[in-house]
């Protein structure tokens, strides 16, 4: 009886703590490939329950029908801290109790916006319709559902990863509501309301449950300061604070500059550390990684990828960055960064931030645009683990 005791409360016990241990960052939770065994328990819980239960039925009966004052006194103490086992990772230590929706999605244009113009955005440009995104509102909330140019879509960020995306919310063509509900190697996880699939942040992919290897249409996005953004976007509308959450909102106020209040968003400061920053760029099958400290004393990168010459460049409030093939329709440019444009030091054509020739010999033309991202090195490394890297 003493053995049945001891097998249904750890059946219990351990169900409910293992299901939510490996989707959030708790020590030792994070690093080992155990995302298919969390949605296992996730999705049987109320089978491990009843087995814990039946299990304990029979032993328990007994126990408090014959038993001492004391046996009756512990199985009932063990019998509350399951109770409260329950609540405290099903009502208090999940995601989505722990992070939510904007109540209140407001949006204005630059001149009224209440968000400082130093502060990082995400901005987003679909249909003539540009918006901006502040990163510390949307890494608090996760992702945020909203439209942009008559499209839906879910702006993403993670703050421990330092990924900011944007997906169309749909699934096989239909619009689907997501929840977010843990976390698979330091990356947000958000679940889809049809199926419960668990999908990955950083690469909008379904990564267990029935739809797994699928992967959310991705929207090209920008992450620089508001000021930058406003530049070159200056009808965009820039999403509000919403006042239910202004605690929560200042717990990231130094975010954008690497200091956050938990270790697993602070930034190592030296290069190629886990949380040191890194710029990636995807160009057609291949990744790359730069240093954000040698962009940062530089400016501008010079670099060849999949053949094409390209740049990494830094504006000169060093937080905005962009990356261009340093091309034209008219062949390879030498680009070189003055008075924050990009200038061809061969025919003095001039370009602006947002890849715009603005005057010389090529005016009307546009750089063409590489998909790149700041994240945390370990991020980057993790979800591209073939990517090349520039040292």
């Amino acid at each position: 009886m003493r053995l049945s005791l001891i097998i249904g409360f750890l059946i219990l016990f351990l169900s409910e703590i293992l299901k939510v241990y490996f989707i959030m960052p708790f020590p030792g939770s994070q690093q080992a490939d155990t995302i298919d065994l969390a949605y296992f328990i996730h999705q049987y819980i109320g089978y491990f329950r009843a087995i814990g239960l039946l299990i304990l039925i029979y032993p328990l009966w007994k126990s408090f029908s014959n038993g001492s004052k004391l046996t009756k006194f512990i199985l009932g103490g063990f019998t509350l801290l399951w109770l409260g086992v329950i609540y405290m990772f099903n009502f208090q230590l999940t995601a989505d109790h722990m992070f939510y929706q904007p109540k209140n999605k407001t949006f204005t244009n630059g001149k009224d916006s209440k968000i400082t113009k130093d502060k990082l955005v995400i901005g987003v440009v679909h249909n003539g319709q540009a918006k901006a995104y502040p990163i510390q509102l949307i890494g608090y909330h996760h992702q945020v559902i909203d439209t942009v140019g008559g499209t839906p879509m879910m702006i993403t960020y993670c703050t421990v990863c330092r990924t900011g995306r944007v997906y169309l919310p749909f699934v096989n063509g239909k619009f689907e509501q997501f929840r977010l509900v843990g976390m698979d190697h330091f990356n947000a996880m958000f679940e889809d309301q049809t199926t419960g699939s668990w999908w990955q942040q950083a690469t909008g992919e379904a990564i267990t449950g029935k739809l797994k290897g699928l992967n959310l249409p991705s929207v090209s996005s920008e992450q620089m300061s508001l000021s930058a953004w406003l530049q070159i976007h200056p009808n965009s509308l820039v999403m509000q604070p919403d006042p239910e959450f202004k605690e929560q909102y200042a717990g990231l106020k130094n975010y954008d500059s690497g200091k956050g209040k938990s270790n697993l968003t602070t930034r190592d400061s030296l290069s190629w550390k886990p949380k040191s920053w890194v710029i990636g760029i995807l160009m057609g099958k291949t990744a790359k990684a730069y240093d954000w400290n040698q962009l940062v004393k530089q400016q501008i990168i010079y670099d060849t990828v999949e053949k094409s010459n390209i740049i990494v460049v830094l504006e000169n409030d060093k937080k905005s960055f962009h990356s261009f093939k340093s091309e034209s329709p008219f062949g390879s440019l030498k680009l070189v960064l003055k008075n924050n444009q990009l200038v061809d030091s061969q025919s003095d054509a001039v370009w602006n931030m947002d890849g715009k020739c603005i005057a010389g010999k090529y005016q009307g033309s546009s750089l063409p645009k590489i998909e790149a991202y700041q994240e945390f090195w370990h991020s980057w490394q993790t979800f591209q683990p073939n990517t090349l890297i520039m040292e």
